[in-house]
């Protein structure tokens, strides 16, 4: 065993069954900065993280097509989640208490889904009050 230490998450791949149309839908509705795209292959910045939407299509990899759920800070859940679908997003509930902590401090989620059906998900720590 090593010293080794990981640092922070430097990317996230998602895969989309249309790299163009992801393409769009993350930049138009999502907001999200677009880095570039090359081939199959989007790129996004998400606050220092890089987000890569890939056309996963050509891989006989059972499980590899929608395998992760992006969880996305934001500040005022309920004013995101109604500009979100102000812009197209389809939300699959609205938002929500998952927890509250022994402080007080309430957790709140909304999920919603990507232009591929893929879980996509808005959170925000809420102080009651």
């Amino acid at each position: 065993m090593t010293d080794l230490k990981l640092g922070p998450i430097g990317q996230i791949a998602r895969a989309s069954n249309d790299v163009g149309r992801a393409e769009k839908w993350y930049r138009d509705v999502l907001g999200l900065t677009h880095l570039y795209t090359f081939g199959k292959l989007a790129f996004f910045d998400c606050g220092g993280t890089r987000l890569l939407i890939e056309d996963r299509s050509i891989l006989d990899v059972p499980g590899l097509h929608n395998d992760s759920v992006l969880y996305f800070r934001v500040a005022d859940i309920n004013r995101a989640h109604d500009e979100l679908r102000g812009r197209g997003a389809e939300f699959v509930g609205a938002p929500h208490m998952i927890y509250r902590h022994p402080d007080g401090m309430e957790e709140w989620m909304a999920f919603f889904k990507d232009c591929d059906g893929g879980l996509l998900a808005i959170m925000s720590q809420v102080t009651p009050g």
